[in-house]
């Protein structure tokens, strides 16, 4: 398809003209940011959306206006409870959904977390891992019979996937010193390769999976990394730019952040995004090299897409959490 969109392009943007009426779709991580801009744009073009939270009360806050405006634009919204850094919760949500009997047309997997210090899940996961795609990995499976025949499976993941591969012999930092951001890059390739191996698993009724890196913006999933950290890395990055003649980083808005997931989840094509990786509402370039990486580069390292390591992985994710999907 015809691509017009790009870095600048904000949600509203991205569905402009498109009618989601009996659409139903299910975003993780609606109380905050990307989530409740996702959600947003989406019940505004008609669809009805589920929304999966931690904390109700403060995702009931942070959705006012979307549940005041879905009426009027033909839409509809609620809410449901899922704690994704405990798998008991991930199940509740699952078997309550299973009960509904409803399908979901879309699941986007929004929720997450970004640079904890070393911390682990009630079930005794390192804390990224645990949340990020554990979490995600049962909630998911346990409901992928809920997700149309044609349907979309997109789960944000980020550019921080270049720093590192999963690794599934110390998935908990038992012998690996551990670096908060090493721990996140390691969850956000996890988020990649499970869209590679759900994609393959469902491709053949016609539902594909995706991964998206939203872009760098600022929001509450920075809340762990050190004060002023951001604006010094933005800095640095902005001296270099102008050493070479270039305009200035500029961080992306909300809006602009969650164009990539409803573009991957309603525009494009499942043969243009299926079992990859999308950013600035394109599908990326595969970096085949180890070369070294910064926050301006583009691009998805061939290890997130490898189909043996994605299988590895769902294998050692059904180890963890003690369930086959």
């Amino acid at each position: 398809m015809t691509n017009t969109f790009g870095a600048t392009s904000t949600a509203d943007e991205v569905l402009s003209g498109i009618n989601l009426n009996g659409k139903r779709i299910l975003v993780t991580g609606v109380s905050a940011g990307i989530g409740v801009e996702t959600a947003r744009s989406l019940v505004s073009h008609g669809a009805h959306v589920v929304g999966a939270v931690r904390d109700l009360a403060k995702a009931q806050r942070a959705t006012t206006e979307i549940t005041k405006d879905a009426q009027a634009q033909g839409g509809n919204f609620e809410l449901v409870e899922a704690d994704l850094a405990k798998l008991s919760s991930a199940r509740a949500c699952a078997n309550a959904l299973l009960d509904s009997g409803e399908q979901f047309d879309v699941v986007i997997a929004n929720a997450g977390v970004m640079a904890t210090p070393l911390e682990y899940t009630v079930d005794g996961f390192e804390r990224q891992f645990g949340t990020n795609h554990l979490g995600h990995f049962v909630l998911i499976n346990r409901i992928a019979a809920l997700i149309r025949d044609g349907g979309r499976l997109v789960n944000l993941s980020s550019g921080a996937h270049r720093y590192t591969n999963v690794d599934l012999d110390d998935p908990n930092f038992a012998r690996t010193e551990y670096q908060p951001f090493v721990g996140y890059g390691r969850s956000k390739t996890a988020n990649i390769l499970f869209g590679v191996e759900f994609d393959k698993r469902h491709r053949a009724r016609g539902t594909r999976a995706t991964a998206v890196h939203p872009g760098l913006i600022k929001t509450e999933l920075g809340r762990h990394m050190e004060p002023g950290s951001m604006e010094k890395m933005i800095d640095q990055m902005n001296q270099q730019l102008a050493a070479e003649g270039k305009e200035p980083f500029v961080l992306k808005t909300i809006q602009q952040g969650a164009a990539t997931s409803v573009w991957c989840a309603v525009v494009a094509s499942g043969d243009e995004v299926g079992a990859g990786y999308c950013e600035n509402c394109r599908t990326s370039p595969v970096i085949s090299d180890n070369r070294p990486l910064g926050p301006l580069d583009d691009g998805v390292r061939a290890y997130a897409l490898d189909a043996a390591t994605a299988e590895a992985l769902w294998k050692k994710s059904e180890e963890m959490v003690g369930e086959e999907f």
